[in-house]
């Protein structure tokens, strides 16, 4: 894949066939040359659905928007309508020649920048909101990508598929509280705002979306990622046994075993070789009051109280 620059087009980036014009409406057609399929775009069509995302975002005449994977634009125009400027990364060079071409010669042109290229390898730019008809397949690494952004940004308005968006916006109890739903609450506040039908896209996809605002925590909770993530992975891989039950899987001690060793060698500590990390680790969860509790019903305090237990007696998941 090309890596995304801040180069903005030329006509030299145009392709070498005259793709069909898209009217002068704001819906746009999806171009037969573009092979949608291949980079998992959906074009937005209804014009209404667009307006109401970029309302949703609350746009102010200051801010700097970063829109990911515009197509040829149905989000863009109306973006530009409303904020300072707009960075839209695209992987298909043909669509983001499309998008140019219609902006051309309009008083938008000079506040767009198109950068071609990949989002999840791209140099991000500062910005103030994101907004993302997200393609599905990067749906995951766009979320934690963003969520480790700095500076923080104000919000994020991304439409995913409705599965993954369910399973965002999740909580504990709920059918689709998990891994991911625990990792993102983490460090945002997430909202389901807007469901979207599939009749809106074209060429329409196999499932339905939604759209979700995430609101990142500023300032973030004093975790290191790769520990909560490292806890979350163990108990969510079967979130209905008891935190006891995954934690004695196989493996699992052996793993503990091996970062406390490491710990210790980052932090000039003596390896203690006489720990019996199954003895540990069970007196930590009877403490705790967490060795009977099921990650499905656990709330991220829950977590976060448990990974400090852990932490407490040099107990480490990363």
């Amino acid at each position: 894949m090309p890596r995304a620059t801040s180069e903005k087009f030329s006509r030299f980036h145009a392709p070498s066939a005259k793709p069909k014009s898209s009217g002068s409406g704001n819906v746009g057609t999806a171009n037969p040359l573009f092979n949608v399929e291949k980079f998992g775009q959906h074009i937005l069509k209804n014009p209404r659905v667009a307006q109401g995302i970029v309302d949703k975002a609350n746009l102010r005449p200051t801010d700097i928007v970063l829109e990911v994977g515009p197509g040829t634009g149905n989000l863009t125009v109306r973006i530009l309508e409303r904020a300072k400027q707009c960075t839209a990364i695209e992987l298909d060079p043909r669509m983001a020649a499309e998008l140019v071409k219609r902006v051309q010669g309009k008083p938008e042109q000079k506040k767009l920048n198109v950068m071609i290229g990949d989002f999840v390898k791209a140099q991000l730019p500062y910005f103030d909101v994101c907004i993302s008809n997200t393609p599905y397949k990067i749906s995951s690494p766009l979320v934690f990508r963003l969520l480790s952004h700095r500076p923080i940004f104000r919000c994020a308005i991304l439409m995913f598929q409705r599965e993954f968006a369910l399973r965002l916006v999740a909580r504990p109890g709920d059918k689709f509280w998990g891994r991911l739903s625990a990792n993102a609450q983490l460090y945002a506040k997430i909202d389901h705002i807007m469901k979207v039908g599939k009749d809106n896209f074209r060429p329409p996809p196999q499932v339905e979306s939604s759209v979700v605002r995430i609101v990142p925590l500023d300032p973030p909770p004093p975790i290191r990622f790769e520990e909560f993530d490292g806890l979350t992975r163990l108990l969510f891989s079967r979130r209905n046994r008891t935190v006891h039950a995954n934690l004695r899987a196989k493996g699992v001690y052996s793993m503990l075993e091996a970062n406390y060793k490491t710990w210790c060698s980052q932090n000039d500590k003596t390896v203690d070789q006489s720990i019996d990390f199954k003895t540990r680790v069970e007196g930590i969860l009877e403490e705790s009051g967490f060795r009977e509790q099921r990650p499905a019903k656990m709330d991220i305090n829950d977590l976060l109280k448990l990974l400090h237990a852990f932490h407490e007696n040099g107990i480490h998941f990363a």
